[in-house]
């Protein structure tokens, strides 16, 4: 991203390009980011996707857990600011679609305006929970199944990739999943998921089972167990979300750097965990906007060195 500051590739061609690695089933890790920052630093990391998780926002943007509390109006400008900066293919978490088939409709044309390459929506009962929390509840599969519709029909782009997701194994068991899984697919959805599978085994008999692409959650602290890329690719898994492992770190980092500064009014202890100046404007691209003032300057005004405008 040095040097400019349009994103490589047009939303059509990101499309195309998550398309063709999902066929490739060979887990695909896709790092989850709740703001464009942080979707910056994970293409910068040299990923080939990026996730714009539900929870993420939930936490990050409103500071409140992962139970619905997100709108659509919400998740369409996150999305919207990381296709802006971001190049690469974005996967965007669409709750239960924020109500019936219509509002699914409308969900799918309104993030697909704002840049996503792939939505996700989901099973449960409006408002949702997280995955891997208790007291979900499930909509009738048939209603799940006119939601899919709806949101296949709205795509303008065929290569816009439709999972669904399935929270029935916490509530109807592994064999219920995968029928509601399978029922998707037939449905038409380009990639199935059945969240929270509490064992190998469990992760191993869904992609056994399930002919559709399957996508793996991999949640710190969750139900599922963490295993490595390559035993998933093993399994045959197309895409690997590690939703919020960046936003699990950054809770960690500012809670030890902050209280340090809390405690001892001083940040020389923890000071090699901070970003340094010159660090933070390359990740925010700084170089690429100095370039675009330098070419539209109408004026040379005496300015302070740039080197030196720190805050």
């Amino acid at each position: 991203m040095s040097g400019t500051v349009k994103p490589i590739g047009s939303p059509a061609e990101r499309r195309a390009d998550l398309r063709a690695k999902v066929e490739a089933r060979r887990a695909l890790l896709v790092p989850g980011a709740a703001n464009a920052l942080t979707a910056r630093i994970i293409e910068s990391q040299g990923f080939e996707a990026a996730y714009i998780t539900g929870a993420g926002v939930a936490n990050t943007q409103l500071g409140v857990p992962d139970i619905g509390l997100v709108t659509l109006t919400e998740l369409a400008a996150t999305t919207a600011a990381i296709a802006e900066i971001c190049s690469l293919p974005l996967i965007a978490d669409i709750d239960t679609g924020y109500g019936n088939p219509i509002n699914a409709f409308r969900t799918v044309r309104v993030l697909e305006r704002a840049g996503a390459a792939a939505l996700q929506i989901e099973d449960q009962v409006f408002p949702k929970k997280c995955g891997h929390f208790a007291g979900k509840a499930l909509i009738p599969e048939a209603e799940m199944v006119a939601k899919l519709k709806a949101a296949l029909d709205a795509r303008d782009d065929p290569n816009l990739l439709i999972i669904a997701r399935t929270d029935a194994r916490a509530i109807e068991g592994l064999d219920r999943a995968l029928d509601r899984a399978a029922t998707y697919a037939e449905a038409g959805a380009d990639l199935t998921f059945v969240e929270a599978p509490i064992s190998v085994d469990e992760l191993a008999e869904i992609a056994r089972r399930l002919p559709a692409p399957q996508v793996a959650n991999m949640v710190v602290g969750g139900r599922t167990p963490l295993l490595p890329q390559t035993e998933l690719a093993q399994l045959g898994y197309a895409v690997v979300l590690y939703a919020n492992a960046a936003l699990q770190a950054s809770i960690r980092a500012m809670g030890d750097v902050l209280g340090t500064l809390r405690r001892e009014g001083r940040l020389d202890a923890v000071i090699d965990r901070l970003a340094d100046f010159e660090e933070r404007q390359r990740v925010v691209n700084k170089e690429a906007y100095d370039a675009l003032e330098e070419r539209y300057a109408t004026s040379r005004p005496t300015r302070q060195r740039r080197s030196d405008d720190r805050d």
